[in-house]
């Protein structure tokens, strides 16, 4: 056994687009060695004026306090990126050490679109790991770059001990139909040339890796059937 290699994967659905029926969600791995990483917090507790498209369900902390945990036992947060359906959360985790790919850290200071959420991500740099690139966090656990839905956006890999190796996406490909070689037609995007790029990137990853299951960031068809916490795979 690697002892301090990845143990379990848990996914919560925290919230929702009610409008759209996509889900908003977050990921806990734990590890061997007795470790909790939080991937994603979620939505605020409060929503800032003016974002009334996102409703909160059953709260990261609620979900995390089911399985007996207090956001003082997280010990890592993964910063997938700054919007405000993924750190709505983030200042609960007092004790946690926040991972962030340095280029968004860095965007996030002076980019508005990530304001609102400033006292949730805005952090003491003391707790706060700023990373390049593709970044192995733990065995099994890997970070991995994709830009495009924002500059220095994150996405997982996990390898799980029996369901093998896992990725999650995020808002590199909120959907399935985006994963595809295929071009694509999506005005949402800032940066479509980076958006295509990150999706050939996981796409060719998924084919190397011999990836087992790819989960989307809010596919609701998708997340209608995955297990979810306090079911976990491993």
């Amino acid at each position: 056994m690697n002892h301090n290699g990845v143990k379990r994967l848990y996914l919560m659905q925290v919230g929702s687009m009610p409008e759209y029926q996509i889900p908003i969600v977050c990921y806990l791995v734990q590890t061997n060695d007795g470790k909790n990483i939080l991937i994603d917090s979620g939505l605020p507790e409060i929503m800032p004026e003016g974002e009334s498209d996102f409703e909160n369900g059953r709260d990261v902390i609620e979900q995390l306090a089911s399985i007996g945990l207090k956001p003082e036992d997280v010990h890592t947060v993964v910063s997938t990126h700054y919007d405000i359906d993924h750190a709505g959360r983030h200042a609960a985790f007092i004790r946690a050490e926040y991972v962030v790919q340095r280029v968004h850290h860095s965007d996030a200071a002076s980019n508005p679109r990530f304001a609102a959420l400033r006292s949730q991500w805005d952090q003491p740099m003391d707790r706060i790991r700023l990373v390049d690139g593709d970044t192995e966090l733990l065995p099994g656990l890997e970070l991995i770059e994709t830009s495009g839905h924002v500059p220095g956006h994150q996405s997982v890999l996990v390898r799980l001990p029996k369901t093998g190796a896992v990725l999650l996406t995020v808002d590199a490909v909120p959907f399935a139909q985006g994963f595809t070689r295929d071009e694509q037609d999506d005005a949402s995007s800032p940066d479509a040339a980076a958006t295509r790029a990150s999706t050939i990137k996981l796409l060719d990853l998924t084919e190397r890796e011999q990836v087992a299951m790819v989960v989307f960031g809010h596919e609701n068809a998708q997340w209608e059937e995955l297990k979810k916490l306090p079911e976990y795979y491993e």
